[in-house]
């Protein structure tokens, strides 16, 4: 490799890094649009959710098929990657196969990493037919329609053509390791259980041509690696590196705890002080904004909720547990999480279109993406909590945008109403007053 190579590789390196980080600025920037939430209390809970559910995939093998197709793609993705390594140096330094001095482990790391591309191609397969030939119902939702359908496709043939490259080229580089009395820079070095079969395509061409074939695959290997990193920002798949600290920021309280509004908690502890005067002037800050009572867009969820968006697999198993969903109810808790990462990044456009001032648009996430009618269809029964093998938490969105309708819009469903209006006026749910409830004992 001429030292032309070298260039246009680190060049190559510097753009598509370069371009990653800024991406990762933007999620960051996004995501800090929300507000505060404290979670860094009991740490060693956090680190053992995210060993056993981001690293550990515990979650996923509740359903076995896809469970473990996921865990054979995802372990193939991060260990073939390890290639990416050497690649990298090769790359750089001009070298070939820089750490074929590791002997016999560096054979074994090629069989492994070429078994594993196997495996991972026979599990793309599976994963594209249950979306595309079997037809999954959670698969087939509306809420796929576009380009979340396209999207997961995409992926897919991008894991394809990667592994298919990474094949090629230890297939081609066998062919000139093989070539009697040694060929160019090609030692003999790796184990290659899979590419072995690949291998006699060549036969038959010359060995400029295999060499420049080897080449264009390598170099094709490396800019899809680098184009598929860059692709993540616009993909479900960025919950490849938001797993982890998704589920590290987890809610630890039991499943149907919901936190209390600080401002609503003083009031009530106010009015239960028999100590308190309920004429004395509490301390008014002018420049204080008032708070809001729940949410109606991004910017009143707090920083984990818009985190668990961005983290959101769009896998549907949320949605596929739901009971409001599964008897014909508008709610969809993935619809919730991927309306919630579309107003999200639109409130980003925005802002960089504004020179990093965020413009009102008069659109908020309440009404112009999900609608009343979706939020008051949930049962809050956890189900879509349980179910997500990521720790992600519609439930929480839905309850705060409740909120805001009851709170600050009085705009509950006429039934909650009075049920409400009775237990004001009644001390119970029913229209019935206190002194009339014994009445059904005289009938």
């Amino acid at each position: 490799m001429s030292y032309l190579d070298n260039i246009l590789f680190a060049i190559l390196l510097v753009i598509g890094f370069g371009y990653f980080f800024n991406s990762v600025k933007k999620i960051r920037r996004n995501i800090n649009l929300g507000t505060a939430v404290n979670r860094s209390d009991n740490p060693k809970a956090r680190w053992t959710n995210m060993a056993m559910i981001a690293l550990g995939q515990s979650k996923m093998v509740k359903r076995p098929i896809a469970g473990i197709l996921h865990i054979i793609v995802y372990v193939g993705f991060v260990v073939i990657n390890i290639e990416l390594l050497e690649i990298i140096i090769d790359g750089l330094f001009g070298t070939h196969r820089v750490f074929a001095f590791l002997g016999t482990t560096y054979d074994v790391l090629i069989a492994s990493f070429e078994i594993l591309a196997f495996l991972v191609l026979v599990a793309v397969f599976a994963f594209w037919s249950r979306r595309n030939a079997i037809k999954l119902k959670r698969f087939v939702s509306s809420d796929l329609k576009g380009w979340p359908k396209s999207d997961a496709n995409y992926i897919l043939y991008f894991e394809v053509v990667l592994m298919t490259l990474f094949l090629l080229m230890n297939a081609s580089d066998l062919h000139l390791q093989n070539v009697p009395g040694g060929f160019s820079h090609f030692i003999k070095a790796g184990s290659f259980p899979i590419s072995q079969f690949i291998e006699p395509i060549f036969n038959g061409m010359s060995n400029e041509l295999v060499m420049l074939l080897s080449e264009i695959f390598w170099w094709l290997h490396i800019v899809g690696i680098l184009i598929f990193m860059n692709y993540l920002y616009f993909s479900k798949h960025l919950h490849i590196l938001l797993a982890f600290p998704n589920t590290y920021f987890a809610n630890l309280n039991p499943q149907g705890q919901f936190d209390n509004l600080e401002s609503v908690t003083k009031e009530v502890k106010l009015m239960m002080d028999p100590n308190a005067d309920p004429f004395a002037a509490a301390p008014v800050d002018e420049n204080a904004v008032p708070s809001k009572f729940g949410a109606s867009d991004i910017q009143d969820l707090n920083w984990v909720q818009l985190l668990n968006a961005y983290t959101c697999t769009e896998c549907g198993r949320c949605t596929s547990s739901c009971p409001a969903n599964i008897t014909g109810k508008k709610l969809s808790p993935r619809k919730i999480m991927m309306d919630t990462r579309d107003r999200m990044e639109e409130v980003g456009r925005n802002i960089d279109a504004n020179k990093g001032i965020f413009i009102p648009d008069n659109k908020t996430l309440l009404n112009d993406y999900i609608t009343p009618e979706e939020l008051w269809a949930c049962t809050s029964c956890n189900a879509c909590v349980e179910e997500c093998p990521v720790n992600i938490s519609p439930l929480s969105i839905i309850m705060d945008m409740r909120r805001y309708l009851v709170m600050e819009q009085s705009a509950a469903p006429m039934p909650l109403n009075a049920m409400m209006t009775n237990i004001e006026n009644n001390g119970a749910p029913w229209q019935y007053n206190q002194q009339d409830r014994l009445n059904w004992k005289n009938e």
